[in-house]
């Protein structure tokens, strides 16, 4: 599935006020001007740590692309036997054969995780090809109701699309859950009941959003389902701690990836019909406007803090939701 590793809502609505005129203040060449004394470097997208997870299996769901399919391929560089889950099944292929061609371990399992039966069966196959399951990132999620692997057709797709609440269909709404809420309950299921019945405890990182932890304008689905995902996550960590299982979120802001990219163009459509523009209260990150380009996060920022989540350097972290999100939410 489209991972999350896109966009993060935030990004639509960094969008949706550059469309309209209504991002940071522009000089006469188009160029914000300039904030910070010193840009951040981003991490070595190649940085890895080498034997981290030597011999242990995690399962990525949404490994097609973006942060998913970044993380899979990291975590295979690091020692891990990897199954790769996602509804896009060219993409999804196509990314696992890439870390199979690099010298990983790693097999894909076409599906939705909203289906109970792909979540029991991802679990399955790291089980009879790896002999039980270590370590799970829950990436999978969507942004509004059309299948992520679609091109963008908005007059066709806009009852799918996001909307304010007394605009919104049920079938955006109850599309959005099922990926982003029933979904990661499904996936955890599966995955906890293996380690569970293992005995050799765990680590599940869930990828939430800013929009779990704050409110967001225009998508009350992917805001009341990244909640979910926070509720998720804390009430795992409770009940799986005396299994020797650790759970936590990453909650990005905007970040670049094609999910990043299909919401500018979506926020742009919508924003045409007009309406209040609250999305245009904030639009960026502490990070991104210190920026002398204004860059959002790289994926490789993000996969970085799910490694070490993932990994035993975080042996006293759980039931966290981490915001990986240049300083969002602080200000």
């Amino acid at each position: 599935m489209e991972r999350r590793d896109v966009m993060k809502s935030v990004a639509a609505m960094a969008a949706a006020a550059a469309a309209s005129g209504g991002a940071a203040a522009q000089q006469a060449g188009g160029a914000p001007p300039p904030v910070g004394v010193r840009d951040i470097e981003p991490v070595d997208k190649d940085l890895i740590v080498p034997g981290r997870f030597k011999g242990r299996t995690i399962v990525v769901t949404g490994c097609a692309r973006g942060m998913g399919a970044a993380a899979a391929m990291r975590a295979a560089r690091e020692g891990a036997n990897v199954v790769g889950v996602d509804w896009i099944q060219d993409l999804g292929a196509e990314s696992i054969a890439r870390i199979n061609a690099a010298g990983g371990k790693a097999v894909f399992v076409h599906g939705n995780i909203g289906e109970t039966a792909t979540c029991d069966r991802m679990v399955k196959v790291a089980v009879d090809t790896y002999g039980g399951l270590d370590l799970a990132l829950n990436n999978a999620g969507v942004m509004d109701g059309v299948f992520s692997g679609d091109p963008i057709d908005y007059r066709k797709q806009k009852p799918l699309i996001f909307a304010p609440i007394h605009e919104a269909t049920d079938e955006y709404w109850d599309r959005v859950f099922l990926s982003n809420a029933a979904g990661m309950f499904r996936s955890m299921r599966a995955e906890l009941r293996q380690m569970v019945a293992q005995g050799r405890g765990g680590a599940i990182v869930n990828v939430g959003s800013i929009a779990g932890m704050t409110g967001l304008a225009g998508n009350p689905a992917y805001v009341a389902s990244k909640h979910a995902v926070t509720g998720l996550t804390r009430n795992a960590a409770i009940d799986y701690a005396p299994y020797g299982i650790r759970v936590n979120s990453v909650n990005m802001a905007a970040t670049d990836t094609p999910m990043m990219a299909r919401a500018g163009q979506l926020v742009a459509e919508a924003s045409k019909a007009g309406g209040p523009g609250m999305g245009r209260i904030k639009t960026q990150s502490l990070l991104s406007y210190a920026d002398s380009n204004r860059r959002p996060a790289t994926v490789g920022e993000q996969v970085a803090v799910m490694m070490f989540l993932l990994s035993t350097e975080a042996s006293n972290l759980t039931g966290a939701a981490y915001a990986t999100d240049g300083g969002w939410t602080a200000y």
